[in-house]
């Protein structure tokens, strides 16, 4: 008896989870189903497959500029986000001193406040330094955001270290320098590729602050809701369905890469000592 209603729970859990999956990835599914409606309004059944509304987004010059601001402001804040939040993960994990708790409490901080007021705060703080209205702007205020999530990756990472292992690397006569390439870094490898998989991804979403800070160098989701403030164009469930297909690209290569154990870390302070003589 009982293990027929353990059954029934296991059976419950996994509807219940394929309930709120099917809920969450519906309308993506809907989304990316319309992009091949030759209608130009969502209808069922499909007036018919094309392609011409992809082939739209390809020749509109709009696109392409949001595109290229996207892919530039993603490569460069994922490199500077990550490099801040390593640091900032490695200062919480080597050091010891008053007030660190309220440091990794502002650390994190960024992402838990409302993007509506984030934007305003950078809107006014890039204006007052002459720093609005350009690619570089969406940068500044997309680091501020994503440094957090590369700290916290990072910091997940640097908890399953022996701390032991850095200070051998010392014994054996690495500088900190050299204990930092051979020791740290290698360990935090998959998390770091992770870190900047993941802050690409969000800079890749993000439209609100974008919105705010970007002037006329509009990013690609910043473009889809010009397109939805005017007359409603198939050409949204086009560039949804790409979005999509490219942030979950880059949070499953997170994950595998979270998900990858390395023996390296193991004799990373041995190496190092190597390494001097």
């Amino acid at each position: 008896m009982t293990f027929n209603r353990n059954r029934l729970i296991d059976w419950a859990l996994k509807l219940y989870l394929l309930l709120v999956f099917a809920f969450v990835f519906a309308p993506i599914g809907a989304s990316f189903v319309f992009s091949f409606n030759v209608d130009r309004f969502p209808s069922l059944p499909l007036g018919g497959f094309s392609t011409i509304w992809y082939e739209a987004v390809a020749n509109d010059p709009l696109v392409w500029e949001g595109l290229r601001n996207t892919l530039i402001a993603g490569a460069v804040v994922s490199v500077l986000a990550t490099a801040i939040g390593f640091g900032a993960a490695y200062t919480d994990f080597r050091y010891r001193f008053f007030g660190k708790s309220l440091y990794v409490a502002l650390a994190l901080l960024p992402p838990t406040i409302p993007v509506v007021i984030l934007g305003l705060a950078m809107l006014a703080f890039l204006s007052n330094v002459s720093l609005s209205g350009a690619i570089h702007s969406v940068i500044i205020a997309h680091v501020v955001m994503c440094a957090p999530f590369a700290m916290a990756i990072v910091r997940l990472r640097l908890s399953q270290m022996d701390p032991s292992l850095e200070s051998a690397a010392w014994n054996l006569g690495a500088s900190e320098w050299m204990a930092m390439r051979h020791v740290i870094i290698p360990f935090c490898r998959p998390a770091l590729f992770a870190a900047l998989f993941i802050t690409m991804a969000v800079s890749f979403d993000e439209f609100a602050v974008a919105w705010f800070v970007s002037g006329l160098n509009e990013t690609l989701p910043v473009k889809v809701l010009g397109f939805l403030q005017g007359q409603v164009s198939p050409r949204i469930n086009v560039i949804g369905t790409f979005v999509f297909i490219v942030s979950m690209t880059l949070v499953i290569l997170a994950q595998v890469l979270l998900m990858k154990r390395s023996g390296a870390p193991k004799v990373a302070a041995e190496t190092a000592g190597v390494q001097i003589s």
